[in-house]
């Protein structure tokens, strides 16, 4: 009957010791929240730069991966270069990867994944990433900036696009893109 009463009252000792740590109105957690939170400055970044999509020619930047003609369900994988000015011979500054789909039936509307990586300057070794709709058909589009790494680790923001020229024939075009990022 004693190794059942000291059963019991170590028990009940252990719920009383529970219920007064749990009680602390959550004192130690919060200490601890304070001890590993890092304070960060987010920092806003404007980019300024120009997206060369070469169709055309021996040495194109945009392949067609997947699709007919241009409709719905076309896909095309780039490797485009990011230019200072709006010129294909500007200085690269880095390059446009990824890929991009006609996304409408009944609009001229792509599905835009790239990753802007910078070849160049202070953002040499970082990039963003772009995924949105581009309804190729406005003068200026908007699309979301969901990422990046190297100096614009978690970033997110919103990308304008403006096509500066495009060949019908070729289909080749120069896209302006004016990028803001909140970012650590």
């Amino acid at each position: 009957m004693a190794s059942s009463s000291s059963y019991i009252l170590f028990i009940f000792n252990f719920l009383l010791f529970s219920i007064s740590m749990s009680s602390s109105n959550g004192d130690f957690h919060d200490d601890l929240l304070e001890s590993i939170t890092v304070s960060r400055m987010e920092k806003t970044t404007d980019l300024h730069f120009y997206f060369q999509d070469v169709v055309s020619g021996k040495n194109p930047t945009a392949v067609k991966i997947i699709g007919d003609g241009y409709g719905f369900g076309t896909t095309f994988m780039i490797d485009d270069a990011l230019t200072h000015g709006p010129e294909r011979d500007s200085k690269v500054i880095g390059r446009a990867q990824g890929m991009y789909s006609a996304a409408a039936q009944n609009d001229m509307a792509l599905l835009m994944i790239v990753t802007f990586a910078f070849t160049e300057g202070m953002y040499n070794g970082s990039s963003l990433s772009m995924l949105g709709r581009n309804h190729v058909v406005d003068d200026a589009r908007e699309m979301p900036i969901v990422g990046g790494s190297g100096v614009f680790r978690f970033a997110r923001g919103y990308a304008l696009a403006h096509t500066v020229w495009f060949d019908p024939k070729t289909g080749d075009a120069s896209v302006e893109y004016n990028v803001s990022v909140i970012h650590f």
